[in-house]
């Protein structure tokens, strides 16, 4: 007999979590967030979870308390006898941080990896990692879930008659590959150099986009510089259209403003974050479909993979 599946939420993706427990077919669980004055916090489970397979959605950008949060769910569902304790991190927070890439630094992505499994999670759900290899930090099974699932068959539907992929910079260039596979198109990459980190000194294009509707895929929009300038120099180039298609909106400085004023016909976006306001180009995707059908294939020992052939 199959253990009873729980599904619960951290504060930072309760909006998320909701959707997911009602696509799957049940109430989320309860969760109650004692704060003190000095601003440390407790959570605790309202509702015996002793033998079950328990869920926590929640995830990790900033600010660090949303981390902590879920790892003293983790904690707090290991000492009350989960059977199961899977993490569903639909953004995975520090997961740039995945190497050595100068002296004297953190490799934080692994740090995480490291304090999730000594918190006690069996399992870890999560979408679009910045970087493959990330995975092999765990050990712990990981269900790496794509946003192509979601995206593809939007982009499809768009009816683009001279479609073209195209990476903001040479990092994407296998993901925008595997998009033109799919979609049985063509792809361009862009290629910056930058002084400091959120500044690019200079940008250019590999590939011809003249006459193209082209599509800019990326995994993370933070500042939105590169993207933006991106989306400018492709218009530049000739391009019909362009659009952008982002997993994980983190938005952070003047973003919204920046894509307000780019050469974007639209930016698509999915939940994994949720957005701090609205704008006219930007067009948010739902991934609790997919992560409440990769939940029921979890429990019942179904395949995941087989979500992502096209």
């Amino acid at each position: 007999m199959l253990p009873t599946v729980n599904i619960f939420s951290g504060r930072a993706s309760l909006y998320l979590a909701k959707k997911i427990a009602y696509s799957y077919g049940q109430k989320l669980g309860e969760i109650t967030v004692t704060e003190f004055s000095d601003k440390e916090f407790q959570p605790s489970f309202e509702e015996n979870i002793r033998g079950h397979e328990i869920f926590i959605v929640q995830s990790t950008f900033a600010p660090t308390d949303n981390l902590f949060e879920l790892l003293m769910l983790i904690d707090a569902a290991k000492r009350a006898s989960a059977k199961n304790i899977v993490a569903v991190i639909p953004y995975f927070g520090y997961a740039r941080q995945d190497r050595k890439d100068q002296p004297r630094v953190s490799i934080a992505s692994k740090l995480v990896a490291n304090l999730l499994t000594a918190a006690g999670v069996h399992r870890i759900i999560t979408i679009d990692l910045h970087a493959d290899q990330i995975q092999g930090f765990f050990d712990v099974p990981v269900d790496h879930l794509y946003a192509s699932s979601i995206f593809v068959p939007y982009i499809k539907n768009l009816n683009l008659p001279n479609l073209v992929m195209a990476s903001p910079d040479t990092g994407g260039t296998r993901r925008a590959a595997a998009y033109a596979k799919m979609l049985n198109c063509g792809f361009v990459i862009c290629y910056k150099q930058r002084i400091k980190p959120n500044e690019i000194d200079y940008m250019g294009l590999i590939g011809d986009v003249k006459g193209k509707d082209v599509i800019l895929v990326d995994d993370i929009l933070d500042t939105g510089n590169t993207i933006t300038r991106a989306a400018a120099l492709i218009v530049e180039e000739g391009a019909k259209s362009v659009r952008g298609f982002c997993t994980h909106p983190l938005f952070t400085r003047q973003a919204y403003e920046k894509i307000e004023n780019s050469a974007f016909t639209e930016v698509v976006v999915t939940d994994t974050i949720p957005l701090r306001k609205q704008s006219a180009k930007i067009k948010v995707l739902t991934t609790a479909h997919l992560l409440a059908e990769v939940i029921s294939r979890v429990h019942n020992f179904e395949s995941i993979s087989s979500l992502f052939k096209f």
